[in-house]
């Protein structure tokens, strides 16, 4: 850290210590707004962190954010594959309801998305409390205007607009350069991995240094395939982990590489001051990848299902002197739910129109029933799903599920059944009928929401 900001950062740590909550009043006189930290991974298993436990694998950061803050236990990501997840994160709506239920690729014939222009992501909100808005690594949500993070409304991005890197040290995808710092096209040197943190430090050190609150939604690629660890990473597994397969070596050794660069991030925080007054979410945009060897145990399948290997992903939350270390929560949660959250910490209007919930209360300790909401997820797909559409939706415990669009709904309750083993009869159940009858009505709701950009003359 530079000297410049050591004053600073000491001054952030000196408010701190009498944390009473985003923009209250404590004894000391009004505290800064709070910062918020969203770390996204993509692809991550449920399984796939020595806290939800591997034990092949050794994830001691990571395993620090569920020790020092809230482990949400339900929580879900809104998608099986990445866009729509992202779309969801960002607009705190159901991906089809902003024109993204499926993977935006940078070639039309093959992309299954196109983010409504209209759609208000969250800088906008952010932005009009004061907000410095950022995004660092993967975008996934378009390749050029009205659709890339500066057209959206971030005032900083530096990263990669496409959807998987072909090699994490070329950064290439289809043969195309996607890495852009802000408009401008950049070709950095380096792992894709250690590039997105070493930028993450560069913001944070300029952030520690301003009073302007900030949000940083951090999208590392990894541990998306291709799985490509540095060589010491993996001599490390290999020689720790003699036994595994040359697979799943690999994928642990990827893990362990990102959980080394998300603890460089957090070591930071620590030492610059910024944590006491920083909102961390640690979370992934969809299941692992089963074919790479990838965990999701206990839970069945993986990416691409709707069963909930595909859907639930690992999500933890720091919030120093407001979120008890070591606490959890049981309640159903969903990425779209993190937009008013987001919103309500930083004093922001929540728009009317967002399908997520804020789930503020939670955090602040409360104990809340049950949620009893119907929520649903959507994929849409070429190749072997032939362009359609396949579906989940859920009620208190009961779920129905497709996961390919040919197949007839599956119908558990996974409170009883949590590993989807058992499924129920159909023919005479209410809450299956009841389930049914509210997929369809937001499937016609979202069938006036445009899904590929409009051709003009």
């Amino acid at each position: 850290m530079n000297l410049k900001n050591i004053l600073p950062a000491l001054m952030v740590t000196l408010a701190a210590c009498n944390l009473t909550g985003p923009g209250e009043t404590g004894q000391t006189g009004s505290l800064p707004p709070t910062n918020i930290l969203c770390i996204m991974v993509d692809d991550l298993g449920f399984g796939d962190l020595s806290c939800q436990g591997a034990a092949d694998l050794r994830t001691p950061h990571i395993d620090q954010l569920a020790e020092q803050g809230m482990r949400l236990n339900q929580f879900y990501a809104n998608c099986t594959v990445c866009s729509p997840s992202r779309a969801s994160l960002l607009t705190g709506r159901y991906p089809d309801m902003v024109g993204v239920p499926g993977v935006i690729r940078q070639f039309d014939n093959n992309s299954w998305g196109y983010l409504d222009p209209t759609s208000v992501l969250i800088p906008e909100p952010l932005n009009q409390r004061g907000y410095h808005t950022a995004i660092i690594g993967k975008w996934h949500l378009g390749f050029e205007a009205p659709n890339t993070p500066n057209d959206r409304g971030f005032d900083y991005f530096k990263g990669f607009l496409g959807d998987m890197m072909d090699d994490y040290w070329t950064h290439l995808r289809g043969g195309v350069n996607w890495m852009r710092f802000n408009q401008e096209i950049i070709d950095p040197e380096g792992h894709a991995t250690n590039l997105f943190t070493d930028w993450t430090l560069e913001y944070l050190e300029e952030r520690a240094g301003d009073k302007q609150p900030f949000f940083l939604y951090l999208a590392y690629n990894a541990p998306h395939f291709p799985i490509q660890p540095p060589d010491e990473f993996l001599a490390r597994v290999k020689k720790r982990e003699p036994a595994l397969t040359e697979k799943r070596v690999k994928n642990v050794a990827f893990i362990e590489h990102l959980d080394h660069h998300v603890g460089r991030v957090m070591e930071y925080l620590e030492a610059s001051g910024l944590i006491h007054n920083t909102l961390v979410v640690f979370t992934s945009d969809n299941g692992g990848a089963l074919r790479y060897e990838q965990s999701n145990e206990p839970l069945r399948g993986g990416k691409q299902d709707m069963y909930e290997g595909g859907i639930r992903v690992p999500a933890f939350m720091v919030w120093k002197g407001k979120i008890t270390p070591g606490s959890s929560s049981e309640r159903l949660t969903l990425l779209m739910d993190l937009f008013p959250t987001f919103a309500e910490v930083a004093g922001a209007e929540v728009p009317a129109t967002i399908d997520g919930k804020s789930f503020l209360p939670e955090l602040n300790g409360e104990v809340r029933p049950p949620s009893e909401r119907t929520v649903f997820w959507v994929r849409r797909e070429g190749g072997g799903y032939g362009g359609q559409a396949y579906y989940a939706a859920r009620r208190g415990d009961y779920k129905i599920l497709q996961n390919t669009p040919y197949e007839p709904f599956q119908f558990f309750n996974v409170g009883e059944d949590p590993y989807e083993q058992n499924p129920l009869e159909t023919g005479e159940s209410e809450i299956y009928k009841s389930l049914r009858s509210a997929l369809q009505e937001h499937i016609q709701e979202t069938g006036r929401v445009p899904w590929q950009k409009q051709l003009t003359e």
